[in-house]
């Protein structure tokens, strides 16, 4: 693709320009009420989101999104839903504008049909209610706020350099939801948006955050339990001596690296998640800019006295599963080479072993071939001697015996000279094939 200037682009430049701007800020005004829900789906799922979304825009008569959309915003009268489609997850955000009776006394998802939010895809994980509200519509004193709030647990702080208040106390209501209550004092409409935004992410990355923690607390004792097997496999290390022990000690070695390195590929996403979720979690914190309010935890406070010794701990099973890996790989490494230094000692001693019997069979056949030498000799000069008898019956030797005596020194080289020439050619024969 070439651009006006006469450049050739990237084929991803104007995807990359669009992620800029995919998710934008909304623009929000006082009095209002956001209700949002985190949906964890795994990382398929997209088909059945989109088909729910299509039914609900069909029944109020709306465009559906885009079969391969990430996001989608659907207006409607009385409300508007936002749906963002995320990696494992996807978020369902109602905003309905308006005020009500009393903060949290109507949420925005009442407003949708009956049936459609009990039937979206995947389970829910996070559903919260905020409700912003003028700085006269509400009362922010601490015993006012209990109408809403549990007073043991509230938390809250000035955001957004003063312009707002905000009020919580991370616990569920009878419905499942968690409350917040923004109380605008100065807040331009891009400012609410991005305050509002905000929280909601808090809530989304925190819980999303706090999922490997369940599975942290589950595989500590089996990790435990790991360390200290593989400590009784190394004190049995240094004393084994017998090469059929440090087998079964290397194979005890190998199993249990084959179970940490299940148990990694098990955790490594979830903790690796956990990591970057907790960061998100903090950095949300950092630009709500707080300031404190007398009296009541700030939200930074609340999430690091309960969410970061969840993280932490997610860290810290990560940490030992790797040095228990590391650890294992190195008893192993140990042992294997004990185990070889010892087959090299026997594969010494078997080829010395060899050597000998090579040297004895070689004199043994040395001593086969001095007797086959007087055997074969004994039978030649027997058939030379009726040979020369013959010979010496017909006139034509002088004297039989004679012949047969110079024959015979005759005979015993020749015959030695023959069996050596023959072992010879076998030799160079086996080494040719070798």
């Amino acid at each position: 693709m070439v651009s006006q200037t006469g450049i050739t682009t990237h084929t991803l430049r104007d995807t990359l320009l669009k992620e800029a701007h995919a998710r934008p800020f909304e623009s929000l005004e006082a009095p209002l009420r956001v209700s949002h829900l985190l949906m964890h789906t795994g990382t398929s799922g997209r088909s059945e989101e989109v088909a729910h979304l299509t039914a609900l825009c069909e029944r109020l008569r709306i465009d559906p999104p885009d079969a391969e959309a990430g996001h989608f915003t659907l207006e409607a009268r009385g409300f508007r839903l936002r749906w963002e489609r995320h990696t494992e997850f996807s978020t369902y955000t109602i905003f309905v504008s308006g005020a009500e009776s009393e903060p949290f006394a109507e949420p925005a998802s009442t407003q949708l049909p009956t049936q459609w939010l009990p039937q979206l895809p995947g389970e829910l994980l996070a559903a919260t209610h905020v409700t912003l509200v003028g700085a006269d519509g509400v009362s922010t004193n601490i015993d006012s706020l209990g109408r809403y709030f549990q007073a043991d647990s509230l938390a809250g702080s000035y955001c957004s350099g003063g312009a707002a208040s905000v009020w919580t106390d991370f616990m569920a209501d009878r419905d499942g939801f968690l409350r917040f209550l923004v109380v605008d004092e100065s807040l331009n409409p891009m400012q609410a948006g991005r305050l509002v935004q905000r929280l909601l992410e808090l809530e989304t990355y925190r819980f999303m955050a706090l999922l490997g923690f369940p599975l942290a607390r589950e595989l500590s004792p089996e990790i435990t339990e790991m360390e200290t097997q593989l400590g009784t496999l190394m004190d049995q290390l240094s004393d084994v001596s017998d090469l059929a022990d440090e087998r079964d000690l290397l194979s005890a070695l190998s199993d249990l690296s084959a179970r940490v390195e299940r148990l990694m590929a098990r955790t490594n996403f979830r903790f690796s998640a956990t990591a970057a979720y907790g960061m998100l979690v903090r950095r949300r914190l950092q630009v709500l800019r707080e300031q404190r309010i007398e009296g009541v935890s700030t939200l930074d406070e609340f999430m690091e006295r309960r969410l970061a010794p969840a993280l932490d701990t997610c860290v810290h099973i990560g940490d030992r599963l790797e040095r228990i890996s590391k650890r294992v790989s190195r008893g192993a490494n140990l042992l294997r080479t004990r185990v070889d230094v010892a087959l090299e000692a026997q594969n010494r001693d078997l080829l010395e072993s060899m050597n000998r019997r090579a040297r004895l069979q070689l004199r043994l056949q040395e001593t086969v071939e001095g007797l086959s030498v007087v055997i074969l000799s004994y039978y030649t000069v027997s058939l030379i001697s009726y040979a020369f008898d013959g010979l010496a019956g017909a006139g034509i030797l002088a004297n039989g015996r004679i012949a047969t005596a110079v024959a015979i020194p005759i005979v015993i080289a020749l015959v030695a000279f023959g069996i050596r020439r023959s072992r010879g050619r076998i030799l160079r024969d086996d080494a040719d094939a070798g």
